[in-house]
C-alpha cells in the first residue's frame, strides 16, 4: 500500500509540474502553444481547467503525503514487529550445549 501511494505520489507531481508550465504567465507561458486546446473550450475556459488542476493536484500531493507518513510508521512497526518475531524463533530453536554423559569409572584406572 505505501509503495502505491509513492507512485501515486510521483504521478500527480509530474502532472503538476507540466500542468504548471501549460499556464499563461506574464511572459506567455507554454499556455500559448496549445492553441488547439484554447479554440475548443475557449481561452478563459483553458485557463479555468489548469488553475482547478493546478489546485487539485497540489491537494492530492499534499494529502497522500500525510497518508505516506502515517503509512510509512506503520511499515516500520510491522517490520520492528517480525524483526522480534524471527528473533523469538531463531531462540527458541537454538539448543544450549549439551553436557557430556556421565559414564563409570573403569576397573583399569583404579589400579
Amino acid at each position: 500500500m505505501y509503495t502505491i501511494v509513492i507512485i501515486i505520489i510521483i504521478i500527480a507531481s509530474i502532472l503538476l509540474g507540466l500542468v504548471v508550465l501549460m499556464q499563461n504567465s506574464k511572459g506567455g507561458g507554454l499556455a500559448s502553444e496549445f492553441s488547439s486546446s484554447n479554440q475548443i473550450l475557449g481561452v478563459r475556459k483553458t485557463a479555468d481547467f489548469l488553475e482547478k488542476a493546478t489546485w487539485t493536484l497540489a491537494v492530492v500531493i499534499v494529502v497522500l503525503s500525510f497518508v505516506s507518513g502515517f503509512l510509512a510508521k506503520d511499515v516500520n512497526k510491522s517490520k520492528e514487529l517480525e524483526g522480534i518475531k524471527s528473533k523469538a524463533q531463531t531462540a527458541q530453536t537454538t539448543s544450549l550445549p549439551q553436557a557430556a554423559p556421565i559414564t563409570a569409572p573403569s576397573s583399569d584406572e583404579g589400579m
